[in-house]
């Protein structure tokens, strides 16, 4: 059974190893906000692969979208991302890359922690939305046709 939003196929290509640095980044990045915080980084990541626009023309996969140089992510820099992926890690991962999409991270390629409220624009993308503690930024359709 497919669940509601999501698809029959992968939504980018990817492998073992690659599923696995996805989970490591969500939970890196997100835990403290729960599995539907790891779920909107996830959508955030994938976003970035499907993209050929701004900061991401040149990410074509997970490895290169985890590990992006300027602009990744700062666990990546954190002993805590380097940990082995737990499975319901992986399966939270499996389901983004199948297409799962939620609400605000639908089209986000952006996210970050702010000390307040979320600006309506963070380098020039506008706010699509809060969850808990991440803010997220999504690009206009006229720049990002393919997110």
């Amino acid at each position: 059974m497919i669940p509601q939003g999501g698809c029959s196929v992968a939504v980018v290509k990817y492998n073992e190893a690659q599923l696995d640095m996805l989970a490591r980044l969500m939970r890196a990045e997100a835990e403290g906000d729960g599995q539907l915080g790891m779920l909107l980084v996830g959508n955030v990541g994938v976003n970035r692969v499907l993209a050929d626009c701004l900061d991401f023309r040149d990410i074509r996969n997970l490895e290169e979208m985890v590990f992006q140089s300027p602009g990744g992510f700062e666990a990546t820099t954190k002993s805590y991302f380097y940990q082995r992926a737990r499975e319901m890690d992986r399966n939270l991962a499996r389901r983004v890359i199948n297409g799962e999409r939620f609400t605000p991270g639908e089209r986000s390629l952006w996210f970050f922690m702010p000390a307040g409220d979320c600006p309506a624009q963070w380098y020039g993308q506008w706010n699509t939305g809060r969850f808990k503690s991440h803010c997220f930024f999504s690009p206009t359709t006229a720049d990002c046709p393919t997110v």
